[in-house]
């Protein structure tokens, strides 16, 4: 599989056309994904906003663009009207808890941002005329009966169980974004993310790749849930980012999942890390959380045949540079905390 670096060489020169010299809204700019995709607009030629209102992510998380001529940050809840004057030529609403640790503690806010915040980006995007993307995700199709998910399934969904609020928050935003397609023609794309890992992630967040490579770093227990023989299919950042900036104006109008094929069980997950550690603490098992999928694996037909995307970055290369990271805490800027994925 190529770097990082070569698959975005790669995309450059079809990105620059289409994004080089627009104005583009990110919400969840200071997120984890949310801050990579600002960082590849900008590569591209594009101007950026970035919409945040600090409850998740880290203005740390923008220290590679905060002083760039054509960045500008808001900080501000999506769900409020959005504050961005001027053109607007894309909007990507990315904002929203991301993971398990965080809506669990943020559970109306999740909702209330699937929703209410979802509308606000909707109408920032028909009032402008602008390109639309939703990053939705893999939890609409829940403890999934069907391998691999394709878009048409309908999922399995506990509509009340303790991931409920992150589930359905999304699968609101999706049928709210189909209802201004139709009714207002605003030329919008669902895409489905799937388990992204990367540099920028909390360690703290709870999600598998940072707990395990934090703990491995610092000879604790790797921590498994369940017996461990759950799976999950591991995308790195760089390569959601770009089929992110694919589905710009390019989509169908239906959903397009955006992940990696690739399944790993937790348990294989977790003595991968041990042997990139180094690590000779033992393996810890622990109570699975209720409603935790025990499999997740994209079918990325769809994307593959319109968007002319795929990954590309191995899991033992995108593991290295996220451990790496972990060696070279990035600084802080002045803030509080972002909202978004």
């Amino acid at each position: 599989m190529r770097t990082p670096d070569q698959a975005y060489r790669t995309a450059s020169a079809a990105l620059a056309q289409i994004l080089a010299g627009r104005r583009v809204v990110v919400t969840g700019g200071a997120g984890f994904i949310g801050s990579h995709l600002c960082q590849r607009l900008l590569e591209v030629g594009a101007q950026v906003v970035a919409v945040d209102d600090l409850s998740t992510g880290r203005l740390g998380n923008l220290f590679a663009v905060t002083d760039h001529p054509c960045f500008t940050f808001l900080g501000q809840d999506v769900c409020l009207p959005l504050g961005v004057s001027g053109p607007v030529d894309a909007v990507f609403h990315l904002a929203s808890p991301a993971s398990p640790r965080d809506y669990g503690r943020l559970p109306i806010p999740t909702l209330m941002t699937g929703a209410v915040g979802t509308q606000h980006a909707l109408e920032l995007a028909r009032s402008r005329n602008a390109l639309f993307v939703l990053a939705s995700t893999s939890e609409v199709y829940g403890d999934p009966t069907q391998h691999p998910q394709r878009e048409g399934y309908w999922g399995n969904v506990n509509p009340v169980g303790p991931r409920s609020v992150y589930d359905e928050a999304k699968r609101f935003a999706e049928a709210l974004t189909t209802a201004y397609q139709t009714e207002h023609g605003v030329d919008a794309t669902i895409v489905r993310i799937f388990n992204t890992y990367g540099p920028r992630m909390r360690v703290d967040d709870g999600r598998a790749v940072p707990t395990f490579l934090h703990q491995a770093r610092s000879g604790r227990s790797l921590t498994v849930t369940g017996d461990g023989s759950q799976t999950r299919s591991l995308c790195y950042v760089s390569d959601t980012v770009e089929g992110l900036l694919a589905a710009c104006g390019r989509g169908d109008g239906a959903p397009i999942n955006l992940g990696n094929p690739h399944e790993s069980t937790m348990i294989e997950l977790a003595e991968r890390i041990q042997s990139l550690c180094g690590s000779t603490a033992p393996i810890e098992f622990i109570d699975r959380p209720t409603d935790d999928p025990k499999r997740r694996c994209p079918d990325i037909t769809r994307a593959r045949h319109l968007l002319g995307w795929e990954p590309h970055v191995d899991l033992d290369t995108g593991l290295a540079l996220t451990l790496d990271e972990l060696g070279h805490p990035r600084p802080e800027l002045t803030g509080t905390g972002g909202d978004g994925q």
